[in-house]
């Protein structure tokens, strides 16, 4: 046989052989992420930006489109089969779970401590919670417990608080429309501190601070993909888990990859945003388990304060609103196991 012959064959042979290799090359899994508000530097939502930019949705295995929520309609299309892993605060879902009975169920935990605080302006004279009693409070949707249980822990006449609905714009609080307000830490104070009139500096109270049990945004998804897909749910929580180990070691980074997701944003609110909940996702507990981590003990005490407060009307086992084995199978003691 020719040697042009022969090495035609073997060349016919090596293609056919890498077509094979090709062919059987597994295809990655389709997943829909939607964040759970418009882009922005909110943690679990960067978490996912990094995983997607730097390759780490792709080396489990994951092709990963990334949406927004724009009005709210994030668990909605959960529900719906169309989203399949979304973000909530820990109160809701226990909320939701409870009535009426949405089966959703919370992977990983983003905020050791709760999002909401409470704010007045220094200038204000409100130095200590007593200093409320006859002041008007603004609350955004309906009154939050952890207000209730401040007040109750620090001997607070709520009779003398006017409280009122004072909506989503912290300017009620600059245009003396309000004296202490419900805002969200990450956020609010960065927008008042940088209003036009530079004096308006804020004193703010942390229900964390007063023994209050509270917790922040969670990765969610459905009870059917947690019971039907397990390793699915372990590929996703290990390449966002990645994508917050990567923010950490690489901060300018992280926020170039923040403002390509969230380019009308200011880059200094991302920062703070991404500053106030990074330092909000650690604590003794992660130092020991790893970022995401939660625990029984967590979810109970939200869940016996909610229902205290009235905030959950319908009793349950609480127990049905999250699950750790997903936790469990992606660390080693607080090392993330990779790939």
């Amino acid at each position: 046989m020719r040697l042009s012959v022969l090495l035609s064959i073997m060349a016919l042979a090596a293609a056919a052989a890498c077509g094979a290799e090709e062919a059987a090359a597994p295809q990655p899994d389709k997943v829909v992420f939607m964040a759970g508000f418009k882009p922005q530097a909110n943690l679990p939502f960067v978490a996912a930006y990094v995983a997607q930019e730097e390759g780490f949705f792709e080396e489990q295995g994951l092709e990963v489109d990334i949406l927004h929520s724009s009005k709210g309609q994030h668990l909605q299309l959960l529900m719906a089969g169309d989203v399949d892993f979304t973000t909530a605060a820990a109160a809701s879902v226990l909320k939701r779970r409870s009535d009426p009975e949405i089966p959703i169920v919370a992977l990983a935990l983003f905020g050791q401590r709760g999002q909401q605080a409470y704010a007045a302006l220094r200038r204000s004279g409100i130095e200590s919670l007593d200093d409320w009693e006859g002041r008007t409070f603004g609350y955004k949707i309906s009154i939050p417990p952890d207000y209730l249980a401040m007040l109750e822990a620090a001997g607070v006449d709520r009779s003398t608080i006017k409280e009122v609905n004072a909506g989503f714009d912290p300017r009620v609080l600059t245009e003396g429309k309000v004296d202490v307000l419900a805002v969200f830490k990450s956020n609010e104070p960065y927008i008042v501190r940088n209003l036009p009139d530079s004096s308006f500096d804020l004193d703010i109270w942390d229900p964390a601070d007063f023994g209050v049990p509270t917790m922040g945004l969670t990765y969610i998804t459905r009870q059917d993909i947690v019971d039907g897909r397990p390793n699915l749910v372990e590929r996703f929580l290990k390449a966002t888990l990645k994508g917050i180990e990567y923010v950490i070691g690489h901060p300018e980074e992280a926020m170039d990859t923040i403002m390509k997701y969230a380019p009308e944003e200011d880059r200094a609110h991302m920062q703070f945003m991404l500053d106030a909940e990074l330092a909000d996702a650690v604590s003794p507990l992660t130092d020991q388990n790893g970022i995401g981590w939660m625990t029984e003990s967590q979810w109970r005490e939200l869940y016996e304060h909610l229902v205290e407060f009235e905030a959950i009307q319908r009793p349950f086992d609480f127990r049905a609103a999250f699950e750790t084995r997903s936790l469990e199978a992606v660390y080693e003691g607080n090392e993330l196991l990779w790939p």
